[in-house]
């Protein structure tokens, strides 16, 4: 408490935490649309609790990391050196989740593009996503946004309440709007593969950050927004020509 109560009367603090709950949720985009791929494999009545216990995870997970704080921070000491660049194990890890972001986006964008001659796989494929798996994935991807979340958190701010409450308003957003995103999703076929190409751009730039080569967020998200943008116009215009369509088929014959 008598951490908290300088923090609370401190104006800058404040500035801290909106930045860091902002940069919290945007880091949390990533791995909401993970989940939502994910868990709209499963069953419909499997879907919302493996979501909430996927997001339920990441909160657990990120608290627990916070407790670690000086054992995160180490994890950006360089373990070896290749190819002139010095791999620390946040290094590492990176790399990992990326590989695993990317392999699993190009095998469903496969799997999306040519369903009909990979057929059986398809199948298989989706009945294999079992409750269990489905929540070792979420789990697998939760601890590596994790690290890059509670790193990020660490290098802007000191302060171990600023991040915790950063953290559980971000997690929060995550567990209200997760939902409402997977049926959006699911409703919206072209969003699918739109969503998955954000995934494969993210294991990417994972994987270019886990090798020493530094990509901006700010591109990363604002190529992002527009694409979401292009596809949002897309979409208004599929609406309105099959409003023009049926306008003009049930419309009476003139004579």
């Amino acid at each position: 408490m008598d951490q908290i109560l300088p923090l609370l009367q401190d104006p800058a603090a404040w500035v801290a935490l909106v930045t860091l709950v902002v940069m919290e949720v945007v880091l949390g985009i990533d791995n909401l649309i993970f989940i939502s791929i994910l868990t709209n494999k499963l069953p419909q009545e499997m879907r919302e609790k493996a979501r909430r216990i996927g997001i339920g995870l990441a909160l657990i997970m990120r608290l627990g990391l916070l407790g670690t704080v000086a054992w995160i921070v180490q994890l950006t000491t360089p373990v070896f050196e290749a190819f002139g660049h010095g791999f620390s194990w946040k290094d590492m890890i990176l790399i990992a989740g990326g590989l695993f972001l990317v392999w699993k986006a190009t095998k469903e964008i496969h799997h999306n593009v040519d369903p009909v001659d990979k057929q059986e796989d398809f199948i298989a494929s989706s009945a294999s996503t079992t409750f269990a798996s489905a929540i070792g994935q979420i789990l697998l991807l939760d601890l590596v946004f994790s690290i890059d979340s509670i790193i990020t958190a660490v290098g802007m701010t000191p302060h171990v309440p600023i991040m915790v409450v950063a953290v559980i308003v971000a997690v929060t957003v995550m567990l209200v709007a997760a939902t409402p995103l997977a049926n959006f999703i699911e409703k919206n076929p072209t969003i699918v593969m739109l969503a998955l190409a954000f995934l494969l751009m993210i294991g990417t730039t994972l994987i270019a950050e886990g090798m020493g080569f530094h990509v901006p967020k700010g591109y990363v998200y604002a190529a992002m927004a527009f694409s979401a943008l292009v596809e949002v116009l897309n979409m208004f215009a599929r609406r309105k020509r099959e409003r023009d369509r049926l306008a003009k088929t049930s419309a009476p014959a003139l004579h």
